[in-house]
């Protein structure tokens, strides 16, 4: 048995279909992500699972009890979900220790074990309004958490966060489900975020379900252009351009090869590939960005080599990882 299975959920919001039809299941402890551009539908369906928002059609089970809408409730909400939105709040002029107290249900030792997890245990003392953001969102995390969810639902817990709290609470997303064995879900736009931590992904697009599978999966053989885009940057070609890279004759009629950055490799020999001439080249840090004019294409390669620099002719080769077909 799914520990959550949602099916053939639609919500309908004024006009249109914020989202339609959407139907897959989570396993207990599986971490799963939610992937989409803005409007989506990525929030509205995590607040139908987090019974938050009422379906349209469709239903929505987390073990053996149905998820109840807030117009089937008097309380929105469902026992063992927790959801952390964009916009948390906590009281004001209330010292973090006091925040947590009201709201601890858990015997102490447990509660401390929690706040250990959040990285909130010397905040104690602290008044809510004297908290970085980073701060404020593990807090109203922590007091979420207090309530002992089965599954806990994150919407956009990265944004607006710089890389050190953003990095702190990645470690304590990962230690929710390890030491505290809460399942979670997230949504995130930042294909890093998605990539690096979930088990399995789903992306919407307009509402709808159209792929779903491991990040490996998405991210190599992406369903569409739009996925593809969702989790970086890559470049379509076609005809002999395409032909040449991947060394096997013709490519499919009507079919564009997509090829990642880092799945492209440059030399100087001609034998390596196909001929290009470098356009520009971007420095990252641990890699360049290099754009290379071919035939009557653009295509974008990623290189830990220095040096290359605008007219510079070059050859490319596909390295291990062959392109995908669209």
């Amino acid at each position: 048995m799914s520990f959550l299975r949602v099916s053939g959920v639609s919500v309908q919001e004024k006009e249109r279909l914020a989202v339609h039809e959407v139907s897959f299941t989570q396993q207990r402890f599986q971490k799963l992500a939610i992937a989409a551009e803005t409007g989506a539908g990525k929030s509205t369906l995590l607040q139908v699972v987090a019974g938050l928002v009422q379906p349209t059609a469709g239903e929505v089970w987390l073990e053996d009890r149905r998820v109840k809408g807030p117009t089937e409730q008097l309380m929105p909400g469902h026992p063992g979900v927790a959801y952390l939105s964009q916009q948390f709040e906590l009281p004001r002029f209330l010292r973090v220790e006091q925040v947590l107290r009201y709201a601890n249900k858990l015997p102490g030792g447990t509660a401390e074990q929690l706040y250990e997890v959040c990285r909130i245990s010397h905040l104690g003392g602290r008044r809510t309004e004297e908290l970085s953001g980073g701060e404020r969102q593990r807090i109203a995390l922590a007091r979420l958490l207090l309530s002992s969810p089965k599954l806990l639902l994150l919407d956009e817990p990265f944004s607006n966060l710089d890389m050190g709290h953003k990095r702190v609470l990645k470690s304590v997303i990962q230690d929710i489900g390890e030491q505290l064995g809460i399942t979670c879900t997230l949504i995130s736009h930042d294909p890093l975020d998605t990539l690096s931590w979930a088990d399995e992904i789903l992306v919407l697009q307009a509402g709808r379900l159209v792929q779903q599978g491991t990040p490996a999966h998405i991210y190599r053989q992406p369903a569409s252009e739009y996925v593809a885009a969702l989790f970086g940057s890559y470049s379509l070609l076609s005809g002999p351009v395409a032909a040449r890279l991947v060394g096997k004759g013709r490519p499919p009629a009507g079919r564009q090869l997509l090829v990642r950055p880092e799945s492209l490799r440059l030399a100087d020999e001609a034998a390596a590939g196909v001929a290009g001439t470098v356009v520009s080249s971007r420095f990252y840090g641990s890699y360049q960005e290099v754009t290379v004019q071919v035939a009557d294409a653009q295509v974008l390669v990623k290189t830990t080599e220095a040096g290359y620099v605008p007219g510079q002719p070059v050859h490319l080769a596909l390295a291990a990882t062959e392109g995908w077909y669209l």
